[in-house]
């Protein structure tokens, strides 16, 4: 899997620089595409984009933005304000590179923040998309490498179907309300949507893209560090389900598969997550696995409890649910310890003379104990 960091931000910067330099000696006063904005000014918004991302990584701002950005009052000319571009990329980049994977910075949609490859790729997608504005209002071609604007797409809009075959710039523009493509109707609002990250006691449920779950799916590590054993069987079949659900175009975010992260060390102990969104009924499936030897340490039931206090706090949600072998006694200890109650059995038939069949549990908002609800602070 190839990490979006430092190296796409200056892939992105560069590319977008050297086709707009063509056009230094054209107007740059015109609108740029369909923006209200002029091109000049376009490039102020992208430019203040790039530095605003580079500061929240540097600064670590976990509740604000921070109040600073950029002018293009002293710049003389088309050329000047394509250097102040091509500096304010290369901070991101070094923002990006230098920050641990762990530290997430505030960011106010959709989850409140972001990592460093949710700011990078942010600000890769300022560049191309507002690249393109202003390359339309000069009047010159553009087209970032098609890689490029897969890694954004697999990254901060996973709940964009992919098209089939490599034409990922045409999807990017559609997400971001330009252009068309066959069968979709035009999109007049758009939004990107970085990986979400709940948190646990000693531990940290961090959402997977779809770039890290095809990753993880092929035998990868999905970008993860994972301890010696890892990542478990049930992880990588988990993935596979976000791949198919985004490649069909129903994957969401905050309803799909997170890695466990201890805090301590950094290292992947399993995963855990949902089968989908809520159901008609306001009800939506959960399910888990530990690395063999993280097991018996109460990490699946702290996860379990933290996810679910997440996920009960939500309007679209009245339920979870889950099911357990009912050969397997330490998950039954895991589920009731998070406060689901069993509802149900299914006796199933066995296989090699072993009991078959699973439990139904259930852990709905109306009786989840006090220790599965959000705090309020």
């Amino acid at each position: 899997m190839r990490a979006m960091g430092g190296d796409q931000v200056e892939e992105a910067v560069a590319g977008a620089v050297a086709t707009l330099r063509s056009g230094t000696g054209r107007d740059w006063s015109v609108r740029a595409g369909l923006l209200d904005w002029s091109c000049r000014g376009t490039l102020e918004h992208v430019a203040s984009g790039l530095l605003g991302y580079a500061g929240q990584l540097a600064g670590r701002s976990a509740d604000r933005s921070a109040p600073f950005g950029i002018t293009f009052e002293e710049c003389a000319d088309a050329e000047d304000v394509l250097q102040v571009v091509e500096t304010a990329g290369a901070l991101l980049a070094a923002a990006v590179r230098t920050t641990p994977r762990e530290v997430r910075a505030f960011h106010p949609f959709p989850f409140g923040d972001a990592d460093r490859e949710g700011f990078a790729a942010m600000g890769v997608t300022e560049v191309l998309v507002h690249a393109h504005d202003v390359a339309e209002g000069l009047g010159i071609p553009y087209e970032p490498p098609a890689a490029l604007c897969a890694d954004v797409l697999t990254r901060i809009f996973p709940h964009v179907r992919p098209e089939p075959g490599p034409d990922h710039w045409r999807t990017l523009l559609w997400a971001t309300g330009r252009g068309t493509l066959p069968g979709r109707a035009p999109l007049t609002t758009w939004h990107w949507s970085t990986d979400l990250v709940v948190p646990a006691d000693r531990l940290t449920l961090q959402g997977v893209t779809p770039a890290a779950a095809a990753d993880l799916r092929a035998g990868g590590t999905g970008g993860f560090v994972w301890i010696e054993d890892g990542p478990f069987e049930g992880t990588r079949d988990a993935a596979g389900m976000v791949v198919k659900a985004y490649e069909a175009g129903v994957h969401r975010p905050e309803w799909g598969m997170f890695v466990l992260v201890r805090r301590e060390d950094g290292r992947a102990l399993g995963g855990m997550g949902f089968h989908g969104a809520p159901d008609e009924e306001g009800r939506a499936e959960v399910g888990y696995d530990l690395t063999a030897s993280a097991r018996g340490n109460g990490y699946a039931t702290e996860a379990l409890r933290a996810l679910s206090a997440w996920a009960l706090a939500r309007e679209d949600l009245t339920y979870l649910f889950a099911t357990v072998d009912r050969a397997n006694s330490a998950s039954q200890g895991v589920v009731s310890r998070a406060g689901f109650t069993r509802v149900g059995e299914d006796e199933g038939d066995g296989e090699n003379g072993k009991s078959g069949g699973q439990y139904a549990y259930e852990l709905r908002r109306d009786r989840a104990p006090a220790t599965s609800r959000p705090g309020t602070g």
